[in-house]
């Protein structure tokens, strides 16, 4: 806890304290209109007597007696990101909950992992052969990525309905009138956009993409051979296994494959897209006489040609709706994606090692985190609020900092920050909001008057009285922010 020093009179402070008190504590029903009125007249008059920082320390004495506040943990800091300093704080060091503001971690793992512009395939593909009548003497291949996003139609994402004509388009271009075969749903590590295989699962390549085959675990390490440099990439070879070698730690190739089959859960196959392409083939009179069929391990893929490949949106457009939407569903599912992408199995508890580990690969001050899910829906979430503040303040130096700050709401003007700090503030917060019953909590960046930019985190834990009512609080303690 920072000393908050005195700077005037006693009788000024307590003056002033009289008038806030008689806004916030002498009614026990905590009127919202009061509430704003004071908090615009509290502004105005300690603005003409006090320094930014003076106010917001004053502010923050004010909290200890506000009925709202004064039962309540939380903690508050401002950090200069250019001078590596606090600004001010208070409680800056205690673990709180951070409800949402989770996901800042979650997706700028997501980021670090992929690239800003990484988008999921979803490919229809086709073996065997087509008749001069149109029967496909063969099976069709949806070919998944675990992309996210897939049939949500949110955050620029198309619908199942809109997928399914896309695909539809493309069989009727082929003409194909008949399905003798399966339709089989299958999941793949496409290519594009990959710097390198996640570990833990052996790929078989197969054309513009590698299919899971199986485990590393137990995998003979006399088969391996080093990929030593571009000429040598053996990448367009026909029948070779890719791995992260658990032993070199390095992406190797065999010729043959001894090691154990497919246990960890690789990205769920997009079923409900097969299954919704087969009805709309049905109602069209396109008959299919086998069924839909998941094939996770394929040591044998049969030859095939792409009919059409589904892109999602960017992961930039992804992350963008997922924090100013705070949508948990998004948040959950790029935990998942992270844990794929990483280690090749899509498990939580995956997903969970994939985004600590990177946590620990940044230096990111692991001091009283406990990181349980994407979306900060969990109350076992804890992080402190200098961390959080320390993490912001080294992305302004990432590769990927203009996209993850646009994904932040904005200080009366959008996303979940869209009704909050619509006068002083306005336009001039950037942050990710956290709820939870009895939690409330902001994270992000400020934009101030003086064109710096500064970093804070305000995390409020079990207070009292209405969302609105620690709203107000809220903006009454970083509205000074903007002058410093």
């Amino acid at each position: 806890m920072n000393k908050i020093r005195n700077y005037f009179s006693i009788i000024t402070i307590g003056f002033s304290s009289f008038v806030f008190s008689q806004g916030s504590v002498a009614v026990s029903t905590y009127p919202q209109v009061a509430d704003q009125q004071n908090l615009v007249r509290d502004i105005t008059a300690e603005k003409a007597l006090l320094s930014p920082k003076e106010q917001i320390e004053f502010n923050i004495n004010k909290m200890f007696t506000d009925p709202v506040l004064r039962n309540a943990n939380w903690g508050f800091v401002v950090y200069d990101p250019k001078t590596e300093k606090i600004v001010t704080a208070y409680n800056e060091t205690a673990p709180l909950i951070p409800a949402s503001t989770t996901k800042l971690l979650t997706t700028e793992t997501a980021f670090s992992l992929l690239g800003t512009q990484y988008r999921w395939n979803t490919q229809l593909e086709y073996s065997g052969s087509i008749d001069v009548d149109g029967v496909l003497t063969g099976n069709l291949y949806i070919v998944g990525s675990g992309d996210p996003s897939l049939g949500g139609n949110r955050g620029g994402a198309a619908g199942y309905g809109d997928i399914v004509t896309q695909y539809l388009e493309s069989i009727k271009e082929k003409g194909i009138k008949k399905i003798t075969g399966d339709i089989i749903i299958q999941t793949a590590i496409f290519k594009e956009n990959k710097k390198e295989l996640p570990q833990n699962i052996v790929w078989l390549e197969q054309a513009n993409y590698f299919l899971p085959v199986g485990t590393t675990k137990d995998i003979d390490p006399r088969n391996e051979k080093l990929i030593v440099s571009q000429s040598n990439n053996p990448f367009n070879q026909v029948k070779k296994y890719f791995y992260i070698s658990p032993y070199a730690n390095k992406l190797v190739y065999a010729d043959k494959f001894e090691g154990s089959w497919v246990t960890t859960k690789v990205a769920e196959p997009p079923a409900l897209l097969a299954n919704k392409l087969r009805e709309s083939l049905v109602k069209n009179k396109i008959a299919v006489t086998g069924k839909v069929t998941p094939k996770i391990v394929d040591k044998e893929p049969e030859p095939r040609e792409i009919l059409t490949t589904y892109k999602s949106p960017t992961l930039a457009e992804i992350v963008n709706y997922t924090n100013q939407r705070s949508d948990n569903g998004y948040a959950e599912a790029l935990l998942k994606s992270n844990g794929f992408q990483k280690l090749g199995d899509q498990t939580l508890e995956s997903g969970r090692l994939a985004v600590t580990e990177h946590l620990k690969s940044i230096n990111f001050d692991s001091t009283g985190l406990n990181y349980v899910d994407g979306s900060g829906y969990s109350r076992a979430h804890t992080v402190t609020p200098i961390s959080q503040v320390k993490f912001l303040a080294s992305l302004m130096k990432s590769p990927y900092y203009k996209e993850y700050f646009e994904s932040l709401p904005i200080a009366g003007q959008s996303g979940t920050l869209k009704h909050m700090f619509m006068l002083n503030s306005n336009g001039q917060i950037f942050a990710k909001t956290g709820t939870l019953n009895g939690v409330k909590c902001l994270a992000g960046y400020i934009k101030t008057r003086n064109n710096k930019t500064l970093v804070f985190s305000l995390l409020i834990n079990k207070f009292s009285g209405s969302v609105n009512q620690v709203k107000d609080r809220m903006e009454q303690l970083l509205d000074p922010t903007l002058d410093l």
